[in-house]
């Protein structure tokens, strides 16, 4: 303890003897932690929000459309218009065990008449599982279940822009009856509000949601070239998001014997891979964290430079007393080591205050409104552990070839030193 208080004593002694040339090197050292932890937690931030808001679509979700050939098969010649159908639904879920869930999605557009407004709304046919898929929340009321898809109910479920349409201020939504094309339906669940900057087909707000069965008999896509059976998606999650890249593949071997296109086709089918475009996202932030992260290395590595130097003037002012504890029998290892904690004590200290600054500009934005895009800036564990081994390593390398010039110092010509 009596070495430590000693250490102690002795560096902030430095530190009160030379106050303008500390404060400049601790600044060094407190801008370059605090460059590393604010550069890393904006890009854990983007990352966060990109997550987020592929989540407000549905999570680790894959959605394929029918496209067009590029190749020859079959016999068939390139340029052809692949359909996606209920039958490969049904196949998908036989054969491709590599899926866990598999939903079909039906799109149209129909005329929703209530007792109080009316209005022509994008229609979406999809099944009871579409949710565990789709991130559709129900502020009241509930989806459909097996029962209502079989059954081919006149129920549906309505967007919260749909609601203030048809229904205005209106609370009593859910169990009241809207007409569909002339159709009665009533309503059974009204989504609540969501925010939502990624689609393939619109809002979700926006639409209502039919019984696949209901909309095929009731109210079917008006497009000349939709027979019954076609959809317009086909939506499924992997059973091992690791693995999504075999899971594509195996889709499009089964899709592919079933419409006779080559499987290696990219055209004849359309995907969206949200897997996909995650990894790749990361690795657009994770890139940039790393450059820039680079970027706040160099600057901590200035520091680095302004700790050696104040630790060589140290040093130089300090010769007559190096020689005198050196002629009372300290080891040059124990001069070595004294040199060395005394730096990094010097930068352990800016470091902290570096990083306090990070962190309490990321918790005062916790309390600012931030874009769904950017939630803030994290300040993770390993960000902190980064920062502060990157800093305990310059700050050693730094102190070291000062305190190796005081341990190479002899009693007789530190005692000699005038100054």
């Amino acid at each position: 303890m009596t070495y430590v208080t000693e250490l102690l004593s002795q560096v902030f002694g430095s530190l009160l003897r030379n106050k303008l040339r500390s404060l400049l090197t601790m600044a060094g050292n407190a801008w370059g932690v605090a460059s590393i932890v604010i550069i890393a937690a904006m890009g854990d931030g983007f990352k966060a929000g990109q997550h987020e808001r592929m989540k407000s679509l549905g999570e680790s979700l894959v959605i394929v459309f029918g496209g067009r050939t590029e190749m020859q098969a079959g016999g068939e010649r390139a340029g052809r218009r692949i359909r996606l159908t209920y039958s490969d639904v049904e196949n998908l879920r036989k054969e491709a065990y590599m899926l866990t869930v598999v939903a079909a999605e039906l799109e149209g557009n129909a005329r929703a008449t209530s007792p109080f407004n009316s209005g022509s709304f994008e229609t979406t046919g999809v099944e009871a599982h579409y949710t565990v898929l789709r991130n559709i929340p129900i502020g009241e009321g509930r989806f459909f279940t097996e029962d209502d898809v079989e059954g081919a109910a006149r129920v549906c479920v309505i967007g919260s822009d749909v609601k203030k349409q048809l229904f205005g201020t209106r609370t009593k939504v859910v169990g009241t009856t809207i007409a569909l094309q002339g159709i009665p339906y009533r309503i059974i669940g009204l989504m609540s509000e969501k925010n939502q900057d990624s689609s393939y087909s619109g809002l979700d707000i926006k639409k209502i949601w039919v019984p696949y069965t209901s909309m095929v008999r009731d109210i079917p896509p008006l497009s000349k070239t939709y027979k019954p059976g076609n959809l317009d998606e086909i939506l499924y999650r992997p059973r091992d998001v690791a693995r999504f890249e075999e899971a594509q593949l195996q889709v499009r071997k089964i899709l592919g014997r079933s419409h006779e296109f080559d499987p290696a086709d990219k055209g004849a089918l359309g995907m969206w891979d949200t897997i996909e475009e995650g990894k790749e996202i990361d690795g657009i932030f994770v890139s940039m964290t790393l450059f820039l992260g680079f970027i706040g290395f160099v600057t901590l590595s200035l520091g680095g430079i302004g700790v050696m130097n104040i630790m060589l003037v140290t040093v130089s002012e300090r010769t007559r007393e190096i020689g005198l504890r050196k002629a009372l029998g300290a080891t040059k290892a124990r001069i070595l080591v004294d040199f060395v904690a005394e730096g990094a004590i010097l930068a352990f200290v800016s470091g902290m205050l570096g990083w306090g600054a990070a962190f309490g500009l990321s918790k005062a934005l916790t309390l600012l409104p931030m874009p769904d895009v950017f939630p803030g800036l994290p300040v993770s564990n390993d960000t902190t552990l980064v920062a502060f081994t990157t800093l305990g390593l310059i700050a050693v390398l730094s102190s070291m070839y000062p305190a190796w010039r005081a341990a190479q110092l002899t009693p007789v010509e530190a005692l000699r030193d005038e100054r």
